[in-house]
Parts: structure tokens; C-alpha cells; sequence
């Protein structure tokens, strides 16, 4: 999906978000694998919060996403620091010419915007093709407890000087099955005019088996299961709002 306008507001609104707690994981995985990895890819990359967070740790970053709007604020965060980090506009369905990576991540509920389970499918598969055997993938996605109990059929709101929002989110037909309505208001910095406008999202969360058997089916094997940034493996909470999953690459047979 195409996150459009909300690109160039993505970074106000997500100003709260634990960026350094998502690369502080990644380093801590890399750590428990006990491989040495340089090279990573980042599905999913946004505006590059995270992406260029590991390149300032000494990594060789490629950022994919699918927005050409969030890649150019990503691409502008680069520049600005002067990091020598790779974007690509790809769908992660489609990935191509990518491969020999030490690890792939994929943050922020980007498996989330993978609805249908063939399509997960495709794009595990197309991860394990852009890695070399060992090579590590770690993700979140939300638990469905949370999306439950916290999203599905409730409404949020927000107001900011620079941009306000109404986000409605509905349940869908099936288990973990989310459709967001999201109106904006933002403030155009020169007349101070606000402008409105409108964007869609689906999600869908699936249960944890179903994950591991996915990555199981496509080549991998579980190294790390947990909730909410735990270095402990198998610790999941009872109020878990975010499942991790670290997977490692089977050698090719």
C-alpha cells in the first residue's frame, strides 16, 4: 500500500514511536545469532527512521519501500546525514535484484499490511531469496489480542498545530482483519490554511503458529519468538501489543 500525503506528515505523527528501541533489537538478535552481519535490508523502510539509525551503527543499509513519496523524505533523511544508504521502490511481493543480504528487517506493522496468507507466502519467500543461508529476518506484527481489545471498532483522534487526524478502525470478516479510515487536517506551512484529505488502510494480524509455520515452509527456522522488544526468548507477555519473530535461514539443500 501507498501511504500518499501522509508521507509528509508521517514523522510528526509517529514522533512517539521507539525507533531506537527497534535498532537496539536488531543489535541485540544479531548479538544472539553470533554471526557477523554488515549488510541489511529494511522492507518496508518508510521515511528511514530505523534504516538510517542502523547505518549510523555501521551498517550497510538498503531501504524498499513501496511509497515513493515516504522514500523521498527517506532519501532527503540520508542525505542530510550524510549516510551512504540504498532505497529501492519495490513491492515486497515483487522483490528483485537483492540478494546475499545478512539480514532483512521489517518493522512498524509492515507484515501487517499483507492480508491475504498467499501473499504472505510470497513475500517470506521473497525474503528468503534476498538473504544467503544463515542469513537472519526479523519483523513485528501486531498480537491479536491487542488488535482485539484496542483497535478493532474504536475511534482515535488527534490535534496537532501541523496536522490533526480522525482515525476510524473496523473489524473485518475475518480473525485479525482491520480497515482503518483515516481523515487529516494539515496546516500548509506558507498560507496556514488547513486541507483535508483522506486515506485507507487494511491490515490483518494472524495468529503466532501460523507465522512460524509459514517461515518454516519457506525456509527458515526460528531462532527468537517474543513481545514487545524482549531479548528473552519465548517471553511473551499476557498483555503483549507487538509479537517478534526472528528467523534464520536454512542452508540450501
Amino acid at each position: 500500500m501507498s501511504y500518499e500525503q501522509m508521507a509528509y506528515y508521517y514523522d510528526v505523527l509517529m514522533a512517539e514511536a521507539p525507533y531506537d528501541e527497534w535498532k537496539s533489537f536488531t543489535e541485540a538478535m544479531i548479538a544472539q545469532a553470533g554471526k557477523p552481519v554488515s549488510s541489511i535490508i529494511d522492507l518496508g523502510c518508510g521515511t528511514g527512521q530505523i534504516t538510517t539509525r542502523l547505518a549510523r551503527a555501521g551498517y550497510k543499509m538498503t531501504g524498499v519501500d513501496y511509497s515513493s513519496d515516504m522514500l523521498a523524505v527517506a532519501q532527503e533523511r540520508a542525505e542530510t546525514e550524510k549516510l551512504p544508504v540504498q532505497f529501492i521502490q519495490q513491492d515486497l511481493q515483487m522483490l528483485e535484484g537483492l540478494h546475499g543480504y545478512d539480514a532483512a528487517v521489517s518493522y512498524c506493522d509492515v507484515m501487517n499490511y499483507i492480508i491475504e496468507e498467499d501473499e504472505l507466502r510470497i513475500v517470506f519467500q521473497c525474503v528468503a531469496a534476498s538473504l544467503k543461508p544463515g542469513g537472519l529476518f526479523i519483523f513485528d506484527v501486531h498480537s491479536l489480542q491487542h488488535v482485539h481489545e484496542h483497535y478493532m471498532n474504536q475511534t482515535f483522534a488527534d490535534v496537532d498545530d501541523e496536522v490533526a487526524y480522525i482515525w476510524f478502525c473496523a473489524e473485518g470478516d475475518q480473525e485479525g482483519d482491520m480497515h482503518h479510515d483515516l481523515t487529516f487536517f494539515a496546516r500548509d506551512n506558507i498560507s496556514g490554511r488547513y486541507t483535508r484529505f483522506d486515506e485507507y488502510h487494511h491490515q490483518r494480524t494472524y495468529p503466532i503458529g501460523f507465522y512460524k509455520q509459514l517461515l518454516n515452509e519457506t525456509g527458515f527456522a526460528i531462532q527468537h519468538v517474543a513481545s514487545d522488544f524482549s531479548v528473552e526468548n519465548n517471553a511473551i507477555g499476557e498483555n503483549a501489543e507487538r509479537l517478534f519473530i526472528t528467523a534464520v535461514k536454512r542452508p540450501e539443500e
